[in-house]
């Protein structure tokens, strides 16, 4: 026989409360016996909550989204191990860590090893839960009847966290068994497949980064219109995404905030209504990492083959200056100087003196590319890429307006020359496809002054 228990289910008693008699007095009386005359075991230490309108039961979807959220934030790392052997069958990083899984793992299997009993738990009770800390982080540990499962957490995991790890090594043995038995018989199998799973199970996808459906229906858009709040969200994420392919959830929030003033659990419950209807939509992290490797292949790797990637350094004596410096420098001041750079990129980004700002990160690509420091190679090249669209965006605009200013004094070369510039720019690193329509109309105007000079 198999048992199931089942968490917050909401029940309509189908009464009036100013007609019924047994109001409010035996009101939990009354659910336990209608659940128990449809079968379910009400002999447990069940809690039953009164809901007196819809707008607390919203307010309890806030509250239950809210958790969710803030359990997967406190998630970095998801590791699956046979129970017996220790073999590692999946290691699935949630976000930034850096953590060396091998020590991890090494570390979980000599605790393990120093044990009485050799296991986490007792083994006759497997519902127990280990807990170890490890560097900064906390480890919460699981043993199943054929598996284990580790969680790298930020801070501590809440009682309802610990029934999700539960019903979720329940599952996962249950879904994935031949494949588990397969894994101790033969030894090797990629487990990759099963990723999903963990995603679903632990709302992981809050944490993706994130992107917002080309198609949103009349409908969808008349409900978003006349939700205040869903509005914002869709006004800041479309800002979000003109300097980014993505967003997240997280930096939303705080945007959306800023305007509505509400709480972030609020904000959230309406993040979560769009993330359901698919009008925001999750990218997977998969997306984002072929994103900065590719980055790295082109532009960051040319930079530690010491080849120059911006005209404005080209003759500037700084570089041929770090060039040389770099070669007496050992990793500890590279990483210093590197910061250095970052941080006064970032003084004359926020002034606008974008040019300046664009020498001093590529300086600090220089030393992260040349030193491999791998985890800084990414961040510094998406701050380049996003500075270059500042500056491609700026140009574009200085263009259009400069062409527009020539053509009325019908100085229509100048027009024509800066209208050309703002194709260029528009066309810049292979993005012509998404700017064609933009192409296409300026293409037309040129040929139109073409026409007036003839």
């Amino acid at each position: 026989m198999v048992y199931f228990q089942v968490s917050r289910l909401g029940f309509n008693c189908g009464k009036d409360k100013e007609e019924c008699s047994f109001y409010p007095d035996h009101c939990k009386e009354c659910v336990k016996a209608y659940i128990a005359k449809i079968g379910f075991d009400t002999n447990q230490n069940i809690k039953i909550s009164m809901m007196d309108s819809e707008e607390e039961q919203i307010k309890m979807q806030q509250s239950l989204i809210w958790y969710k959220f803030m359990d997967v934030l406190n998630i970095k790392l998801v590791i699956l191990k046979t129970k017996d052997s220790g073999l590692l069958i999946l290691n699935y990083p949630v976000s930034g860590s850096n953590i060396n899984v091998e020590l991890l793992t090494g570390f979980i299997q000599a605790n393990i090893t120093f044990s009485a009993s050799g296991s986490l738990d007792n083994r006759s009770d497997i519902s127990k839960f280990y807990e170890l800390q490890y560097d900064n982080f906390n480890l919460l540990l699981k043993d199943g009847n054929l598996i284990r499962i580790c969680l790298v957490l930020d801070g501590k995991a809440s009682e309802d966290f610990k029934q999700k790890v539960a019903a979720f090594l329940h599952e996962y043995e249950i879904k994935y068994n031949q494949k588990i038995e397969r894994l101790l018989k033969i030894g090797m199998l990629n487990f990759d497949d099963t990723i999903d799973f963990i995603v679903e199970s632990f709302n992981i996808k809050l944490v993706f980064p994130m992107i917002l459906s080309h198609m949103i229906s009349p409908g969808d858009l008349e409900l978003i219109n006349k939700n205040l709040i869903q509005k914002a969200i869709i006004d800041f994420a479309n800002e979000l995404l003109n300097s980014k392919n993505f967003f997240f959830i997280n930096n939303l929030m705080d945007k959306v905030q800023q305007v509505v003033k509400s709480h972030p659990s609020i904000i959230l419950y309406e993040i979560y209504q769009l993330l359901e209807r698919n009008i925001i939509i999750p990218s997977k992290i998969e997306n984002l990492v072929v994103e900065v490797r590719k980055f790295q292949e082109t532009r960051a790797k040319r930079i530690a083959n010491n080849e120059l990637i911006s005209s404005i350094l080209a003759n500037d004596d700084a570089i041929n200056n770090l060039k040389e410096q770099a070669r007496t420098l050992d990793s500890e001041e590279a990483k210093k100087l590197m910061e250095n750079f970052v941080k006064k990129g970032e003084t004359a980004e926020k002034a606008l003196i974008y040019k300046e700002a664009q020498k001093e990160y590529e300086k600090a690509l220089y030393l992260a590319t040349g030193f491999n420091f791998e985890t800084n190679i990414g961040k510094i090249a998406f701050i380049i890429l996003e500075l270059d669209k500042k500056i491609r965006g700026m140009e574009i605009g200085f263009n259009l307006e400069a062409g527009e200013k020539a053509e009325k004094k019908k100085d229509y070369i100048n027009a024509i020359q800066h209208l050309q510039q703002a194709i260029a720019f528009l066309s810049y690193n292979g993005s012509a496809n998404g700017n064609a329509s933009k192409i296409k109309k300026l293409e037309k105007r040129i040929l139109s002054l073409q026409k007036q000079l003839s």
